[in-house]
């Protein structure tokens, strides 16, 4: 099994959507392994914050850029940054996402256009931008961060679900593409994770059924443990599990309808939360 560690890939990793929850947990492992970090998000207080504790603890440079992930121009303003900074990528990790909640002609045309920007259309850009370095040099890693929703049409969350599966298929293509280049390229279906976003969704009780939300370091670290051995994979046991279920025994027909039935009964009200 291949490793992480930054004698293999090199000695730097991009983590774009960085500043808590799962971008955060890969941030600590890769730090922990002892790679340099360019940490990536909106959020100046959490971004700073977290580079300071990472440093302080793991002994790592940590560089910083606050950047909205939907801005057209995103992709380019974290290349030129690398420019200006003479950082070359080794590791990127795509966890940036927002995630609309509700129904699909009740959002506005405003939120919609940010989902496709950050799950879509920069990310897309910094797989080729930076992983087409990579493959280059023959040589680097690239993580995609995906969903289990992105597994099959999920009513509720439709535009997040169909725009998390564009992100797992872009990975497994590119896995076909760049192995024979050197570089390792994974798509993480991650399910339900207790992240801050996520907790302040406020979700309501789901079905008894339902695999429980995990921690983000656990899929950090699955993730990272998988990296080098497959295109994409399923996250945690339970997720496996229900995986296996929907997908292997149950009709498609059926299996977008619990999917859309334990949405209405976690966001009974519609809410919207970018995750």
């Amino acid at each position: 099994m291949k490793t992480y560690r930054k004698r293999v890939y090199g000695k730097v990793a991009l983590v774009a959507g960085a500043s808590e929850g799962i971008g955060a947990a890969f941030a600590k492992e890769l730090a922990a392994n002892g790679m340099e970090l360019v940490l990536v998000a909106r959020g100046y207080d959490k971004l700073t914050n977290l580079a300071t504790a990472i440093e302080e603890s793991y002994g790592v440079k940590v560089y910083t850029l606050q950047c909205d992930l939907s801005e057209p121009a995103a992709a380019d303003s974290i290349t030129g940054f690398l420019e200006i900074a003479s950082l070359q990528v080794d590791v990127l990790v795509y966890n940036a996402a927002v995630s609309p909640i509700g129904s699909y002609p009740e959002m506005e045309i405003s939120e919609i256009d940010r989902a496709v920007q950050v799950n879509i259309t920069t990310q897309a850009k910094l797989l080729h931008i930076l992983g087409g370095k990579m493959a280059g040099r023959g040589r680097g890693a690239v993580i995609v961060v995906s969903s289990m929703a992105g597994l099959q049409g999920s009513g509720g969350i439709s535009l997040y679900a169909a725009t998390k599966a564009f992100g797992r298929v872009l990975a497994e293509g590119l896995w076909y593409e760049w192995r024979s280049r050197g570089v390792d390229v994974i798509a993480c279906c991650a399910g339900a994770t207790a992240t801050p976003n996520y907790i302040n969704s406020k979700p309501a009780k789901s079905s008894v059924f339902a695999p429980k939300a995990q921690k983000p370091e656990d899929v950090a670290r699955e993730c990272l443990k998988r990296l080098g051995t497959t295109p994409s994979f399923i996250c945690g046991r339970g997720n496996k599990i229900a995986s296996l279920f929907m997908h292997r025994l149950l009709s498609r027909k059926l299996a977008v309808k619990i999917m859309g039935d334990n949405t209405a009964r976690i966001y009974p009200r519609g809410k919207v939360s970018n995750g």
